[in-house]
């Protein structure tokens, strides 16, 4: 049986279901046959709700009981559990539990928002003053989303102005075969860039020839036209 806390919770977000919005997010997230995340299911809670009630019961839900809302079906369950990991991992004098509960249960942080909201929260922080050789061992995953957790992880760093690990993770995931893992690279290359123009042209000098167009695009978005042109039409 689920603790007390996590039953109010569970009820709590299907109080706030919309059915509207639970029809559409199967075709948002790509929950449909065939996508990636086949066989997610939604309630339709919005996500200011759903950190809300996170928030709610942070103080009354353990890492046992979050660890249980991970392997539930339903999206808005996995991603206030992982919420509220993160809120636990900030509070925690102690927090390689948390860390490597986060590891065990990759399989069920399996879309974009559930890596995004976490990886950079949990992952990041605490590989600051340890060795980070676990991301280069994700980054080689079969998992597309232990791939993106590597990578996401890394704007930690970017926050703080370093850089050389994510250029590191992006090098290897030049040529990843999925959309979402260029977007993700771009996107990270695009936020050093926002802070270091010339650690990112640096980087792309080498590689914007052959990196996927998506990935060049979203790297070099903040660009202004002429010289966002010239790297669309290969005149570096």
């Amino acid at each position: 049986m689920p603790a007390a806390a996590v039953q109010k919770l569970q009820a709590d977000l299907q109080a706030a279901a919309a059915p509207a919005k639970a029809a559409f997010f199967p075709r948002f997230f790509k929950a449909g046959p065939g996508e990636y995340a086949h066989g997610d299911r939604f309630l339709g809670v919005t996500v200011p709700v759903q950190r809300a009630l996170a928030k709610k019961y942070l103080a009354s839900i353990s890492l046992a009981d979050i660890a249980a809302l991970l392997h539930r079906p339903i999206h808005e369950e996995r991603l206030p559990a992982l919420i509220l990991l993160v809120g636990k991992f900030q509070q925690a004098p102690a927090q390689t539990a948390i860390y490597q509960l986060y590891l065990r249960h990759t399989a069920h942080i399996n879309n974009w928002d559930l890596v995004d909201a976490s990886a950079a929260q949990i992952v990041g922080p605490y590989l600051v003053k340890r060795d980070r050789g676990i991301l280069t061992t994700l980054t080689r995953s079969d998992s597309l989303w232990e791939r993106r957790i590597a990578l996401i992880a890394t704007f930690h760093f970017i926050k703080q102005r370093h850089y050389a690990t994510t250029l590191q993770i992006a090098s290897l995931l030049l040529h990843d075969p999925h959309d979402f893992i260029h977007k993700a690279v771009g996107w990270m290359l695009r936020e050093i860039g926002k802070r270091d123009r010339a650690t990112l042209e640096t980087f792309l000098a080498p590689h914007y020839q052959t990196m996927p167009r998506t990935m060049l695009r979203y790297a070099i978005e903040h660009f202004r036209s002429p010289g966002r042109q010239r790297y669309l039409k290969g005149k570096i």
